[in-house]
């Protein structure tokens, strides 16, 4: 993964505020256990729901059942964005990640990521060709979002630094 262009900006940051490292949004991304991920509905509504994350090569990976609602609004519109920080007002950091989620198959990769998700959140999951099972019979597609922009929220001094890994079609 290549660093991404780093901008703070000036009309949303405190006076004295600096542009938050990326380094450190990787970390709150790494070490982040759950997140919310926001999706469209097919009639256009939005759709917020929490679950867990996990940050791996440079990209957010989640897992979801085939049949539960964002779900279905991956699989018609994958632009997606995902956050995660605190509930705090004066203090932490909060990060929101744009980008498009693309699904993980094969099962080489998919025990790799299941293996993060023993180590880091302690949930068990079966490995198929096409994604996670359970003991129950049910799927779990696994998707990657890859970061095409993320923003960050410092919260002591207040700042808004916005991270872009591609074209400046993503600054919008």
């Amino acid at each position: 993964m290549t660093a991404p262009t780093v901008e703070l900006n000036q009309g949303f940051s405190e006076p004295g505020a600096t542009a938050v490292p990326w380094s450190e949004v990787e970390r709150v991304l790494s070490t982040s256990e759950m997140f919310f991920l926001s999706t469209v509905r097919g009639d256009g509504r939005p759709h917020v729901t929490p679950l867990p994350a996990i940050w791996d090569a440079g990209a957010l990976h989640i897992c979801t059942g085939d049949q539960e609602q964002k779900a279905k609004n991956l699989a018609s519109r994958p632009a997606c964005v995902l956050s995660t920080g605190t509930n705090q007002l004066h203090g932490g950091l909060d990060v929101v990640v744009e980008g498009v989620a693309v699904r993980v198959t094969g099962p080489a990769r998919l025990r790799a990521l299941a293996a993060l998700w023993k180590s880091r959140l302690d949930w068990d999951f079966e490995v198929g060709d096409d994604g996670f099972g359970d003991a129950d019979g049910r799927t779990g597609l696994v998707y990657r979002i890859s970061p095409a922009k993320v923003l960050s929220f410092g919260k002591g001094p207040y700042s808004q630094t916005r991270y872009v890994f591609s074209s400046a079609e993503d600054r919008a």
